[in-house]
């Protein structure tokens, strides 16, 4: 059974992959040592901006980065010298099926850095392809069984896409499937998940418009003795405003202990540093406030529905 991480966690995700190389650089196939430095130096801007969100009164107990290997090696290393909580994915980049990113030395790269978290994005939708999803969930076991027997909390991003007859359904109508569909196919993904032993310590869930819906979604990742199971609500690169209302609308509900917001932090402020329109200190204290502002959107609404 998984242990469950329950503490406050404000995590500044930036392990993606082909964001960085297609959409901030569009760089296609594989990248040269000078394109590959570039975007390491571009994740370091944000690590930069995450300490200073901490120098500034960020919880360091409950702040933490998600980085990948890939360009984050050096963060990584570092933060882990710091005494920071650490996240590592361990997918494959922008595969429809999960797969593993180094393949059959998946564990090697996890064990090479000891993050706190080893996180998974997966995407899972209950009434899609039936066997896809037994494949995935058995991989997926292999992971959280390794984590829970190496002391690595597993972090679980999960990503409930619209099949076509749910798209049909609804017209195309993306607002109508995450207010009417997902929350409920959230709720059965995780349940049968959890039937196949894969067992998160932590859920990252896509932002919910519904309170009620926040509550049924803790409710199932908590059910049957998982009781220390924590969620946290990820940005989906949504303007702040949006994420602010998911922040709020998650504050509070019993087993919501946080976020992952990473686009919405930092994508924008890296644009306008490509161009050349802000120099790298301003990026670096834009992503910043960001970051603290989704801190303190989320604290105040949990105490002010503190019983």
């Amino acid at each position: 059974m998984t242990n469950g991480y329950n503490k406050p966690l404000y995590i500044l995700p930036y392990d993606h992959r082909s964001s960085f190389e297609n959409g901030l650089y569009g760089w296609k196939g594989t990248l040269n040592a000078e394109q590959t430095a570039r975007i390491a130096a571009t994740k370091q801007v944000i690590y930069d901006a995450f300490k200073l969100a901490l120098a500034r009164g960020v919880a360091k107990e409950n702040a933490g980065i998600l980085v990948d290997e890939q360009f984050g090696s050096a963060i990584l290393r570092d933060a882990a010298r710091n005494g920071y909580i650490t996240a590592m994915p361990a997918e494959k980049s922008g595969q429809a099926e999960f797969q593993f990113e180094y393949g059959d030395q998946w564990a090697a790269h996890i064990e090479a850095f000891k993050p706190t978290f080893l996180k998974v994005l997966v995407r899972y939708n209950p009434e899609d392809d039936e066997a896809m999803n037994g494949r995935q969930a058995e991989r997926l076991k292999l992971l959280s069984d390794y984590c829970h027997s190496h002391g690595i909390y597993f972090m679980f991003e999960l990503l409930v896409p619209p099949t076509h007859e749910q798209t049909d359904r609804l017209d195309g109508d993306q607002e109508a499937f995450d207010n009417e569909l997902r929350p409920s196919l959230m709720i059965e993904s995780i349940k049968e998940l959890q039937a196949a032993g894969v067992e998160p310590d932590v859920w990252k869930i896509e932002g919910l418009d519904h309170r009620e819906d926040c509550v049924k979604i803790a409710e199932a990742a908590r059910r049957g003795g998982r009781e220390n199971v924590g969620c946290i609500i990820l940005g989906r690169g949504s303007n702040g405003d949006k994420v602010v209302q998911w922040l709020r609308n998650a504050a509070g509900v019993a087993g919501f202990i946080g976020f992952a917001v990473g686009r919405t932090s930092f994508w924008q402020p890296l644009v306008s540093l490509r161009d050349g329109h802000i120099e790298r200190e301003q990026a670096v204290e834009q992503i910043a406030q960001r970051y603290m502002k989704w801190v303190s959107a989320f604290q105040e609404s949990a105490v002010n529905r503190a019983p």
